[in-house]
């Protein structure tokens, strides 16, 4: 016997008892982006490498520690399987014309990302991300709406203790007055950098504020703030998101490590913290951006955030959040094989028809009716339903109730009445 081929590391399969998770937090971002006005959208899982050379930029840490999933066409083009959904997005509102629909443009996506990555806990080399756009707007209210979607959806969810990070990234007139400044101070302190952060502080200064090595948080505790930085639009805006805020009675806290390793975030930047959800309490992060100049369109003020599904149902599974069961047949057809088999089958998808769902004993040879009813106690069933000779011949099945009562006799035509009205 050959060796058994088993998943590759990072990738993951879905259960039908996970799938009950899965069900649970896309019905309830899906309802949440209707609430909002957002319209769903789907972009390629494979795009041109150069938009995400482009777009995120080779500082980023998907270039930087090879992270993503690149393939020569053999051509010499090369294609990247997507590690996030943002350059998309903006490749499609430019491409597709959207700039000439009303503004702004409102959109939400589900599906899967690719990052080579160590895995983590509920985060996998494939993972699937829930992501809200907000396209073609620069007031502030645009920010906070997304925020308040982000919010809205952990609260339908179930969480607790929620609350919100923020800070302003600054734009490209105002942040690199800042990172040279922070640049200036970790060379200072240089010695008691890691290796790893020594690297960024030169090739991305920004993202040493998210390390996570150790001694850094008393370190960076002394760094200049960004926020000391900005220029009068960015501390004008940066104002007006917390002034909203405020008057939303929204629980928030300036977070001065809270920034983007990408060029293109600009102003607000934001991630939703919650508690009880152990050491990484945050649940999502987004924020502003202008990404279009990069990839060859004009400038398109944007703002959005993004949430991983995995990571969503491991935090529901650790408070301990039980999703709604899957709806599965609460009926199953019994039968004596032969004429009654073809019998119950035809009326089975009468039922389904109906909609009503139904289970039907498969069953090669003949099988006996106590092997079925063993089958109907494990799936759990409500009724099950009997074909047998006479049954068929008189127009009729035998319905018994699995908890207990009188079995009954109900004719093919009334059936499914009979069902809608038992199971309500």
């Amino acid at each position: 016997m050959s060796e058994q081929i088993q998943r590759l590391t990072g990738m993951q399969d879905v259960l039908p008892d996970d799938w009950r998770y899965w069900e649970y937090v896309l019905g309830t971002a899906k309802e949440v982006a209707g609430l909002f006005g957002f319209q769903r959208i789907q972009v390629p899982v494979i795009e041109n490498h150069s938009l995400f050379e482009r777009g995120i930029g080779s500082s980023a840490d998907f270039f930087v520690q090879k992270e993503m999933y690149t393939l020569d066409e053999g051509d010499g083009e090369l294609i990247t399987l997507r590690p996030e959904f943002t350059a998309g997005v903006v490749r499609a509102y430019l491409q597709n014309g959207l700039a000439n629909e009303t503004q702004p443009v409102k959109v939400y996506l589900v599906g899967p990302i690719f990052r080579r990555e160590r895995p983590q806990a509920g985060r996998y080399r494939q993972h699937s991300q829930f992501d809200v756009e907000i396209m073609g707007e620069m007031d502030p209210a645009a920010d906070v709406e997304v925020m308040m979607t982000a919010m809205t959806l952990y609260q339908k969810l179930g969480y607790q203790g929620l609350g919100f990070q923020v800070n302003s990234t600054g734009c490209r007139e105002c942040r690199p007055i800042y990172i040279d400044a922070l640049r200036t101070f970790l060379a200072e302190h240089a010695e008691n950098l890691a290796p790893v952060d020594q690297d960024r502080m030169t090739k991305n200064p920004l993202r040493v504020l998210d390390s996570k090595e150790s001694g850094m948080e008393a370190l960076l505790a002394q760094a200049p703030h960004l926020i000391d930085y900005l220029c009068e639009d960015c501390e004008t805006h940066f104002q007006a998101v917390r002034d909203q805020l405020d008057a939303l009675n929204q629980p928030y806290q300036i977070n001065f490590r809270l920034v983007r390793g990408m060029d293109y975030y600009e102003k607000t930047v934001f991630e939703v913290w919650a508690e009880g959800i152990g050491a990484q309490a945050a649940v999502c992060g987004g924020g502003r951006y202008n990404l279009a100049p990069e990839i060859g369109g004009h400038s398109v003020p944007c703002v959005g955030f993004g949430s991983g599904i995995e990571r969503i149902i491991l935090a529901l599974k650790e408070r301990g959040i039980e999703p709604p069961a899957l709806a599965v047949p609460k009926v199953m057809f019994t039968h004596f094989g032969g004429e009654t088999k073809q019998a119950a089958n035809k009326l089975a998808y009468k039922l389904r028809a109906a909609g009503i769902g139904v289970y039907v004993a498969f069953a090669r040879v003949k099988r006996s009716m106590k092997s079925q009813m063993r089958e109907a106690n494990k799936r759990d069933v409500t009724f099950t339903l009997i074909m047998g000779q006479d049954e068929m011949e008189r127009g009729v099945v035998q319905i018994r109730p699995m908890a207990g009562g009188d079995q009954v006799a109900v004719s093919h035509d009334e059936l499914a009445q009979w069902l809608m009205d038992a199971l309500g």
